[in-house]
């Protein structure tokens, strides 16, 4: 019997020398954050207090490509470039004429896309001179990351895991504290910010929001440490273009290209790796793939909220920016898929939805642990919850084109795996996983809430 192809596979020699920066080749202009205060625009000095010199240029560049320092590249070969798979075994399943392919990003230090930022991240802070990295993390995907990439340059790293999370999710905070970090439950009485939340709800889940706020707090009030961001801003979701960037050439090597791309969405890194490279192939040369944002519908940011300037952060901290939001007060039910529990959405995937450009779907939690428990039955891999959002979309597309009677590739973006996620597994397998959902009132309070 052949044994047909189902990995797509490259070696260090392909892993990509620059990253890929969307902004220049979008047909339209972003728009600029603004100073909460005046509402007026701020230029790039205003994240000098949370960011070194060299990340605020990325945020800013107007250059389609940046060159990856070969320190950076040294250690993406730990893991880069990562495996393409031919989900031939699903789609034998599902009795689809679609060919599935899946970019897997759960070979990493840990175990997920996150530490593509992180690395550089680091690297730039420790050229820079500082010696301490604040931030907040919501399943742990992005926390045990930043420790993981702190540690190769002997920075101090302190973590502000949402609680709900910090609860769910024991293991991750221990992988982070085997890499060195501190970790704290967020909301914290150790910041302003934390004490302020707990005083009003002294039982609070927590949010990305709020731990953002901590974090940042912390930087500010602190010299030699700056803050370092998973997701979100143009530089983050730019790192991570080399997941997309080598799903092209893994592609070419399988003889196709995607109809649609699929990606899980909270804050927008996830999705951008992979679809950014794509979309750049839609706009350049002519291609029409589909764009496909997943979210989870009890934060459904991309599908329900305002597009509109808010906060990145819940304490009002950050500078206000475009984008989708649910109001920078909203704490989104707890679900297990805390890496998409986030109030707003990146300004690019923002705009992207709100030009045409992408799509946005949303899922309630059952449904998609059943397709991450059908993932997993057929192809091996168990994936992590967050992820099971872009499965479960895939899934459904899959089965729209055997309904069609057509041909159709579908790639998504495999974020993570699901080891630190059994808990979460043992409550739907046991029938006591719920669909945390919010009334269509609680979702319009909060947006009302948005200043301005």
């Amino acid at each position: 019997m052949r044994v047909e192809q189902t990995k797509f596979l490259l070696d260090e020699k392909r892993i990509p020398e620059s990253w890929y920066n969307l902004v220049p080749d979008l047909p339209f202009d972003l728009e600029p954050p603004l100073n909460p205060a005046t509402r007026e625009p701020v230029g790039p000095e205003a994240f000098a207090p949370i960011f070194p010199d060299e990340i605020i240029a990325q945020e800013v560049t107007p250059d389609s490509y940046v060159e990856i320092p070969e320190e950076v590249r040294e250690i993406y070969s730990l893991w880069r470039p990562t495996p393409l798979f031919r989900a031939r075994r699903l789609e034998k399943f599902l009795d689809t004429p679609a060919h599935i392919y899946y970019k897997y990003e759960g070979g990493s230090p840990s175990g997920s896309h996150k530490p593509n930022t992180a690395v550089p991240q680091a690297y730039y802070n420790h050229e820079a001179g500082v010696k301490r990295l604040t931030t907040e993390t919501g399943a742990g995907q992005w926390g045990s990351s930043l420790a993981f990439a702190c540690r190769q340059f002997d920075l101090d790293c302190t973590v502000y895991m949402v609680r709900v999370s910090y609860g769910q999710k024991p293991y991750r905070r221990i992988m982070m504290e085997t890499y060195g970090a501190e970790v704290h439950a967020s909301p914290t009485d150790l910041t302003q910010a934390g004490r302020n939340i707990l005083k009003e709800f002294p039982d609070s889940p927590g949010s990305l929001g709020i731990a953002i706020s901590e974090a940042v707090e912390d930087a500010v009030m602190h010299e030699d440490a700056k803050y370092s961001l998973g997701s979100v801003l143009n530089h983050v979701l730019m790192h991570q273009t080399v997941i997309g960037q080598e799903a092209l050439e893994q592609l070419e090597m399988a003889g196709e290209y995607p109809d649609i791309v699929v990606g899980c969405v909270g804050g927008g890194s996830n999705f951008g790796g992979i679809a950014f490279p794509f979309i750049r192939e839609n706009l350049k040369n002519g291609k029409d793939t589909r764009i496909v944002a997943v979210e989870p519908s009890s934060c459904p940011t991309l599908t329900k909220g305002r597009y509109v300037y808010d906060f990145g952060d819940t304490a009002g901290m950050t500078p206000m920016m475009k984008m989708y939001t649910l109001g920078h007060s909203f704490v989104p039910s707890g679900i297990h898929a805390g890496g998409l529990r986030y109030h707003g959405d990146s300004p690019i995937v923002s705009a992207l939805v709100h030009e045409g450009l992408a799509e946005a779907r949303a899922y309630a939690q059952n449904p998609t642990f059943e397709a991450g428990l059908t993932f997993a039955r057929t192809e091996g891999i168990v994936p992590a919850p967050e992820v099971t959002h872009a499965i479960k979309a895939t899934i459904d597309f899959a089965l729209e084109v055997k309904e069609a009677g057509e041909q159709k590739n579908i790639l998504f973006n495999l974020c993570g795996h699901g080891h630190f996620d059994f808990a979460a597994y043992e409550q739907y397998l046991a029938g006591d996983l719920i669909n945390l959902e919010h009334s269509d009132a609680e979702i319009d309070a909060a947006i009302a809430a948005i200043p301005g």
